[in-house]
């Protein structure tokens, strides 16, 4: 802001109010999730999960790793977005992996590949139906290539995590601080004990899954809140409309943090749940608070990179390049947008939407640029220090954990998955 000329302090102000209106979704779902993280935790659903997953892999860390990153992988191609599979998946595997002894930036990066390839993967893919549509392009092309593009990422990411990450001392029980329950039961006997522990995530999956099957497509969470009117003068609307139009709040109404506010709901019809909601909401409230200030940190970030024109500078300078060096510039520059926001849908409308054609117009197959351009866009997301998925989960490994977890550091940890993104879009935009 100081190098940009901009010293008012109301200028400031307004940059800080914008960058937390442009996350507050993720502060929220950070809340909730730690919450319904804490219910959980209350209801023994992490216990069960965990205990069922050691009694499956437990002998062999790798193959258990590998089996978390492809459950999240399925996830995340089913729901269609890194922060629900990461949120609704990824929050039950925490445990076990603390239980190995992996740290907790570990743990989020882990968490964070399995669910950002899912995002990708076909058929809910959010990235390449954008591309897509930016440049123009049939879809289904695209995503028939995708299947196989993502899956050399998944690939990778699994030798990167069991070569580099964990190792074969990292065996569930190693640390001795989470302790695991039910250790010398089958997984068919954990689930006969504990299946009703699975209902309120059995319920979130269900929710979500409606909301992102496009044969489907019912949200129930604005469903719920579009049915109460509001009447202020002579102007009657309803409360969904009146919440999303409030700057902050209007967070609350994303998809995914109505999803796990009503799966909270549904938790409260177990007694446990009921009499210790107190403590429930307090321990989740602690636990979250480190996260959520780095939100808040981030936002002030966030807000002033689009006050003083970084975003806008980077768009100008992909422009401005001419075709010898538009593959090269207007990469870094998807990069570099990626970076600054954490969002691959932002780095696609703000830089993409023109890139693309241009690449196009250089003879290069509408497929491949819709597919490059897509993963550019989750390299750029991906890296740090603005990954809005990295920031959800790292909450949620230290409000299930009671420890610190450095986000930065968790992002540095899955920067190869980037890498990796890096590498097919520049062998798609070779051809």
């Amino acid at each position: 802001m100081i190098c940009a000329g901009i010293f008012s302090p109301e200028a400031w102000l307004l940059a800080f109010i914008d960058g937390l209106n442009r996350i507050s979704w993720i502060t929220f779902l950070a809340l909730s999730g730690g919450i319904f993280a804490e219910i959980s935790n209350e209801l023994g659903t992490v216990d069960t999960t965990i205990g069922m997953l050691n009694a499956k892999f437990g002998k062999s860390p790798r193959a258990l790793i590998i089996s978390i990153i492809l459950v999240l992988t399925l996830a995340g191609s089913l729901l269609g977005d890194a922060c629900a599979a990461a949120t609704v998946i990824g929050a039950l595997t925490i445990g076990i992996l603390c239980s190995m002894g992996i740290s907790p930036e570990k743990i989020s990066a882990i968490i964070v590949m399995g669910a950002s390839i899912g995002s990708i993967m076909p058929p809910m893919t959010q990235a390449i139906a954008l591309a897509s549509t930016l440049c123009d392009t049939d879809p289904d092309p695209v995503v028939s290539l995708g299947y196989l593009t993502v899956s050399i990422t998944l690939v990778v990411c699994c030798i990167y995590v069991s070569v580099c990450l964990v190792h074969k001392h990292n065996r569930p029980g190693v640390d001795p601080s989470y302790v695991i329950e039910m250790h010398h039961m089958t997984a068919r006997e954990i689930l006969r004990k504990g299946w009703k522990s699975l209902l309120p995530v059995g319920f979130l999956i269900i929710v979500v899954l409606m909301r992102t099957i496009p044969a489907i497509n019912f949200d129930l969470g604005p469903t719920i809140l579009k049915s109460f009117s509001i009447t202020v003068g002579e102007e009657t609307s309803d409360l969904y409309s009146v919440l999303s139009s409030i700057t902050v709040l209007g967070g609350l109404t994303n998809g995914i943090v109505m999803s796990i506010i009503l799966a909270i709901a549904v938790s409260f019809g177990f007694p446990s749940v009921r009499k210790n909601h107190k403590a429930i909401v307090s321990q989740a409230l602690r636990n979250t608070a480190p996260c959520v200030t780095v939100q808040i940190c981030a936002a002030f970030m966030l807000g002033c990179f689009y006050a003083a024109g970084s975003i806008d500078a980077v768009s100008q300078f992909a422009m401005s390049l001419n075709e010898g060096l538009l593959k090269i510039g207007g990469g870094i520059a998807m990069c570099l947008v990626g970076m600054l926001t954490g969002s691959q849908t932002t780095t696609q409308n703000a830089i993409f939407s023109f890139f693309g054609p241009a690449l196009i117009s250089t003879g290069l197959n509408p497929t491949y640029a819709a597919l490059a351009g897509a993963n550019l866009a989750m390299a750029g997301q991906g890296m740090p220090p603005a990954d809005l998925t990295t920031f959800v989960v790292a909450g949620l490994v230290g409000a299930q954990l009671n420890r610190k977890c450095d986000p930065v550091k968790s992002m540095m940890y899955s920067l190869p998955m980037c890498i990796c993104f890096i590498i097919i879009a520049g062998v798609l935009m070779s051809f």
